[in-house]
């Protein structure tokens, strides 16, 4: 009998953005409801075990993903130095709307509803790209995110967000709920503190209610 891990399809892509090529990694479960876009946060990489443990949760969810790097090599290694380029909002924005364009221009993808998460900065180039592509993206979720950095950005953005926060994380929970607040008033949109949980969600359990909740999020939303 096969397993449900058979049943998902990974392989490694190079995705055009502007003038350069990011490096992503691709899962797709046979029976996919729909696509997630992750935007990962400062200091992390399509490698983070963090994301991948979440993808690997959403896949098993029947939820496709898309694990990608919004930087370089190159801008990596600058960044580690100058930690300037994972702060630069409209890049990551950039990049984002970009790879969003090339997956609704791929013929066995485009069908797919889409959706993002993003973690720390990840989480405003998310909600950016977001309120520029109101017609393909159906979903958002933050983990631990930065969504005040989105700016005027979230006043643009109407797909569903949920934002998940952990309950020791308390300056970046108070970031959180004024973000919510300056979302459209019809804009769907759900606070989920976490219990005991720190901005990384390391504490046992945590990480594990992060990606259920992600993927219950998603699966209503990206198949509607």
């Amino acid at each position: 009998m096969k397993t449900v891990l058979e049943h998902i399809e990974h392989k490694a892509v190079s995705v055009p953005a502007g003038e350069i090529e990011l490096a992503a990694d691709l899962a797709l479960p046979e029976a996919a409801r729909g696509v997630v876009l992750f935007a990962h946060g400062s200091g992390s990489s399509r490698k983070s075990p963090r994301n991948r443990h979440v993808a690997d949760v959403l896949n098993h969810g029947a939820i496709g993903s898309v694990l990608i790097d919004l930087l370089t090599e190159e801008e990596e290694r600058l960044d580690a130095h100058t930690a300037g380029l994972r702060f630069d909002i409209d890049l990551l924005v950039r990049r984002l709307t970009a790879i969003t364009d090339w997956l609704v221009a791929q013929p066995d993808l485009a069908k797919f509803g889409i959706g993002y998460f993003g973690a720390s900065t990840g989480a405003a180039a998310a909600l950016g790209a977001a309120a520029l592509r109101p017609e393909a993206v159906r979903a958002v979720v933050s983990r631990g995110g930065r969504p005040d950095l989105a700016g005027s950005a979230l006043r643009q953005v109407f797909a569903p967000c949920l934002f998940i926060v952990g309950s020791n994380d308390a300056f970046v929970l108070d970031l959180n709920r004024d973000a919510m607040a300056s979302l459209p008033r019809e804009t769907k949109r759900r606070l989920e503190i976490i219990p005991g949980a720190t901005h990384l969600f390391e504490e046992p359990g945590t990480l594990d209610r992060v990606a259920e909740l992600a993927r219950d999020w998603f699966r209503c939303y990206l198949s509607s």
